[in-house]
């Protein structure tokens, strides 16, 4: 029998066969399934190189998500998927649109907005900021159905409301200012570059000390900063006490109430001297005229409450010499121009205004903050002034010329107190996110962060020196200032201000900080809850304060 004719042997037990075919069968498995996945992979990379970013966080434009997605891949989807799908695109373009469209910021242009649209003007529980939220919200709706609509008359409308719009924006923020306004700022420019003349001279003298008696009066500030305590302490109303303000003369102290009433108090003896009456709510601003007290009749310091006014006063009368009438909400803070002829007012109602003391005239009403109007401070040339609100962010504005030049950005939370520091170019601002922030305007930048307190920062204060008082910073007996003649003894003086300041919290806690290095020096606990305002006296003898716990304290160096 030939070989051909053989059958074929079989051993028993084994698949080895049946074991080829599986693996064979495997392997082209694998390969088709390695082909699908690489094509998937190549339409990916097409998307991302033609249509769409692949690479994480980058803009993703959905319209052309919207084409690479066609109608086979729709026809896969179940309804209630597809249906989520156009809902989300749909609000993903109702957002596209209404960041173009401007929406004012005045609070009641922003309710005629809505009443026009036949939307009730306000909601239970709703602030400025929800109101504008809700007014850009029903305006993309509008948008929307007329341009779905396809009404070429619709499309002019919308367009007409939107220059509308734009034209309002441009009329908050550039009206054509009086003829007093005109004279103010004339007058402000030329007095403010005389006081920044006077402070750039003495900045110059004050770098001829020698090194070594910098280092001295530094140790000698910090020595005297660290031995603060409690001096006095008076209960000043009923109700909790809002502000406190030091007189020029830092022999007595102002004290404004949640009932109303401001009270002059004598220092140290913490006794009433006046009681002046004329507010019906909250104080929340008290500024001294810089003139105050230099001669009779004159104004000597400001008010602002939450009854919409704001008072001028005299120390030789318990009743308002004069009132300056303007603001629609609530008067938050008050503060004088250096030159002592104008007045500054933060409001509720979302603007501040500039005032002529000697015509109780309105000179400027000021928007741009989006939110409430919290703080205002002169800078101490004149020429600034810096504002900050419940929208955490702080502007700064040329008195000179009108405009915002720089933004103070970095708070996460509401700014609720700030200051000038008395070099001329750094502003420290308070928040509710527990921070004090300093700016330097020559960055115009945050240039430090300090975690000042464990709940939100209330108040804000630098130390002032005020050389046109017969009155002295403390310095140490024991410092050397004996030497050649850049060792003047003014020069001494002049070089503590602004090398400390103070900031208030709801902690219950004034805590005291060295400029430069801004450490903390010494934290002064003394009242019950929290504190609400704080301030350094002209000569640096005392730090006052007031509470949720309807007292002021006075705090001192203990050899005092």
């Amino acid at each position: 029998m030939s070989n051909s004719g053989k059958k074929e042997r079989i051993h028993f037990g084994t698949l080895e066969k049946e074991a080829v075919a599986h693996a064979k069968r495997k392997r082209e498995e694998e390969e088709e399934h390695d082909a699908m996945s690489t094509t998937v992979v190549d339409n990916l990379l097409d998307i991302s190189e033609g249509a769409v970013s692949a690479r994480p966080g980058a803009h993703i434009d959905l319209d052309q998500i919207d084409e690479v997605m066609g109608d086979d891949e729709e026809l896969m989807l179940t309804d209630d998927a597809l249906a989520t799908r156009r809902r989300a695109m749909a609000e993903f373009d109702r957002k596209r649109i209404a960041r173009t469209i401007a929406i004012p910021t005045n609070d009641a242009h922003v309710k005629d907005a809505l009443r026009q649209n036949e939307q009730p003007i306000c909601l239970f529980g709703e602030d400025a900021g929800d109101r504008r939220d809700r007014l850009r919200y029903i305006l993309s709706k509008i948008a929307i159905e007329r341009r779905d609509a396809g009404s070429e008359q619709q499309e002019i409308e919308d367009e007409d409301m939107k220059s509308d719009d734009e034209d309002e924006v441009q009329e908050v923020f550039y009206t054509e200012g009086s003829e007093a306004l005109l004279q103010a700022r004339q007058n402000i420019a030329k007095q403010s570059l005389a006081r920044a003349e006077q402070r750039i001279e003495r900045q110059r003298e004050d770098c001829k000390v020698d090194l070594a008696s910098v280092r001295r009066l530094r140790q000698n500030l910090v020595a005297q900063l660290t031995n603060y305590t409690i001096v006095g302490s008076q209960v000043g109303d009923d109700r909790p006490l809002s502000r406190i303000a030091f007189a020029p003369n830092s022999r007595q102290v102002l004290a404004g109430s949640w009932s109303g009433a401001i009270k002059l108090w004598d220092i140290p003896g913490c006794k009433m001297a006046q009681l002046f009456r004329g507010h019906t709510d909250r104080v929340g601003g008290l500024s001294f005229n810089p003139r105050a007290g230099q001669s009779k009749g004159c104004v000597d310091f400001a008010s602002g409450a939450s009854d919409n006014e704001i008072f001028l006063w005299s120390l030789e009368k318990d009743t308002p010499v004069g009132n300056l009438k303007g603001h629609q909400s609530r008067v938050v803070h008050v503060d004088h121009h250096p030159s002592g002829d104008y007045l500054g007012s933060a409001s509720y109602d979302g603007s501040w205004r500039l005032w002529d003391i000697a015509t109780e005239q309105e000179l400027l009403l000021q928007e741009g903050h989006s939110r409430e109007v919290f703080a205002l401070r002169f800078q101490c040339d004149g020429s600034l002034v810096a504002t900050a609100g419940l929208d955490g962010i702080g502007r700064i504005w040329d008195l000179r010329s009108g405009r915002s030049i720089a933004e103070l950005e970095g708070h996460a939370k509401e700014i609720f107190g700030l200051d000038w520091s008395p070099n001329g170019y750094q502003l420290a601002t308070g928040s509710a996110d527990n921070t004090v922030r300093i700016f330097d305007l020559r960055k115009i930048a945050s240039v430090q962060q300090i975690p000042a307190h464990k709940s939100m920062v209330t108040d804000v204060r630098f130390f002032h020196y005020d050389s046109t008082q017969s009155i002295e910073p403390r310095i140490s007996e024991d410092m050397d200032t004996s030497g050649d003649g850049n060792e003047d003894m003014s020069v001494h003086k002049r070089l503590c201000d602004g090398q400390y300041m103070a900031t208030a919290s709801n902690d219950g806690l004034i805590n005291v900080w060295t400029a430069g290095d801004w450490k903390l020096q010494k934290s002064l606990a003394g009242h019950v809850g929290k504190v609400l305002s704080v301030d350094i006296s002209r000569d640096g003898s005392y730090i006052a304060s007031t509470g949720f716990d309807k007292t002021f304290k006075l705090w001192a160096a203990d050899e005092i």
